[in-house]
């Protein structure tokens, strides 16, 4: 059995390229979103490492609803079903979550006393990978650029404005 390479023209490998800067910048602020969101809930007062995983659940939620917004828009712009595409995200992070939460805290932070804060920016690291490859190849893989972009359409009916009154 030979395995079949799919070559990307050198345009698609440009606007992929373009896609995973893209996905790149908005993981971040969604990062930012999280990383702010953990820190403030870990200052509150009575909070302790043993409160790890609510600060982190609760963060982490903030930052899905974000990440998902505006990758789902701008990065694959997806004319895909919402509910269907954010369910398709759900099911990452019903895995995802309980798995990383529990290694974080049962492991890195209660057994080899890893800093909250470390902790959770190695997780968001290997959040940011994983997921962009969910999405690309499950969630969006058959709606990637399937949104009209507004810029696109309004051009194209300035055209067919041309055509017609030159007809």
């Amino acid at each position: 059995m030979s395995k079949e390479r799919i070559k990307l023209s050198k345009e698609e490998k440009k606007k992929e390229a373009f896609r995973a800067i893209k996905y790149t910048l908005f993981a971040a602020s969604a990062g930012l979103v999280e990383l702010l969101s953990f820190t403030i809930f870990s200052l509150l007062p009575g909070y302790y490492s043993k409160y790890y995983w609510e600060a982190a659940l609760a963060s982490l939620i903030l930052s899905v609803l974000w990440n998902f917004t505006f990758n789902r828009k701008f990065t694959f712009q997806s004319a895909n079903n919402v509910p269907i595409a954010m369910l398709k995200t759900l099911a990452y992070y019903v895995v995802f979550a309980p798995l990383s939460i529990w290694l974080a805290q049962m492991y890195l932070i209660d057994t080899l006393g890893w800093n909250d804060i470390l902790v959770k920016m190695v997780v968001m690291i290997v959040n940011f990978v994983t997921e962009f490859l969910y999405q690309r190849f499950f969630v969006f893989k058959d709606s990637i650029d399937t949104k009209p972009v507004k810029f696109k359409k309004k051009k194209l009916q300035e055209d067919n404005k041309k055509e017609d009154s030159i007809e």
